[in-house]
């Protein structure tokens, strides 16, 4: 069976991170009902990334990272291995897919990551094969790794301490491990609270396969909201969300969309689609008490969010 962290590690993932990641707010959204907003767009990388990837390279040797350290990403987590790779002077390659956004590559290249963009399914491969022909360096996962989920789960921590009497958290889910890592604080903790995963139907693994009982592959279509949404589920990150959360919500784009516009015009907070999603499914599902809701990035290409910015 799949492990996740415990308490002792996730705290101690907080000391090992502190010169990286910072402490984000938890802020009200100015609009119905009891929603915080949860801030991780205002990490340095702007998104919650830094987090798992600063735990995960604090855990290595220095012989591990001598040959630096290699990740497969989309950017935000890329972002997060580059960041901290600059701080220690060592190398950082990225396995990109194709369909990477500009924004995000070009954050992840200032940052002095090397990125070879590769066709969607050599991309998938390298998180199942944990490598990439030809590329040397300490390969991190993106999120099915238990130092990721240790740094991921903080952001537990943060919010009981910032809103002890929260009733339910949204979380988006690209991989699992920000779900599945606040989670594993969270179930400790508090274990009556509420824990969701938030999706968009248009790229929604998790749903099809927890309506399953099985990890199923899907055929995502594109959309504005890149953060999230994959073919499948990896099967050890299903059977931590079977364990840890209370279920799926799924946001169509256009709802995403509105929530988005919402956080702006609210609370002047930029979050990119994957970071709105869990507002959307709050904005769907009203609850009757706190609903914290995690905006887990603000990546957004500026064309895209003026294009969103002018759509009603």
């Amino acid at each position: 069976m799949p492990s996740c962290p415990d308490l002792s590690a996730i705290r101690a993932a907080r000391q090992a991170i502190a010169g990286s990641a910072i402490r984000t707010p938890l802020v009200r959204l100015n609009a119905t009902g009891e929603i915080y907003l949860k801030l991780e767009n205002l990490q340095p990388i702007g998104s919650f990334k830094i987090r798992g990837a600063a735990n995960a390279i604090a855990h290595m040797s220095a012989d591990d990272l001598r040959k630096g350290v290699v990740t497969a990403s989309a950017g935000n987590m890329a972002q997060g291995v580059a960041w901290r790779a600059r701080e220690l002077k060592i190398p950082c390659t990225v396995i990109a897919p194709e369909t990477a956004p500009e924004t995000k590559i070009n954050a992840i290249e200032r940052l002095g990551g090397r990125v070879l963009k590769v066709p969607y399914d050599a991309w998938w491969r390298a998180f199942e094969e944990r490598c990439y022909p030809g590329v040397e360096g300490a390969f991190i996962h993106a999120f099915d790794d238990i130092n990721v989920l240790a740094g991921n789960g903080t952001i537990g921590l943060e919010i009981l301490e910032d809103l002890p009497d929260v009733h339910t958290i949204i979380i988006p889910w690209g991989g699992g491990g920000l779900a599945c890592g606040i989670a594993s604080a969270i179930r400790e903790l508090k274990p009556s609270t509420k824990i969701f995963a938030a999706e968009v139907s248009t790229a929604a693994p998790l749903s099809v396969s927890w309506k399953a009982g099985s990890p199923q592959f899907i055929e995502p279509e594109r959309s504005f909201v890149d953060g999230i949404g994959g073919k499948s589920v990896f099967p050890q990150m299903f059977e931590l969300s079977k364990r840890l959360l209370d279920g799926v919500l799924v946001a169509p784009p256009s709802q995403v969309a509105d929530a988005l516009r919402l956080i702006a015009e609210r609370n002047r907070i930029i979050a990119e689609g994957a970071g709105a999603a869990p507002v959307a499914c709050a904005l769907n599902c009203p609850s009757n008490g706190k609903v914290a809701c995690i905006v887990s990035g603000g990546n957004i290409d500026l064309s895209k969010l003026a294009e969103i910015f002018g759509t009603k």
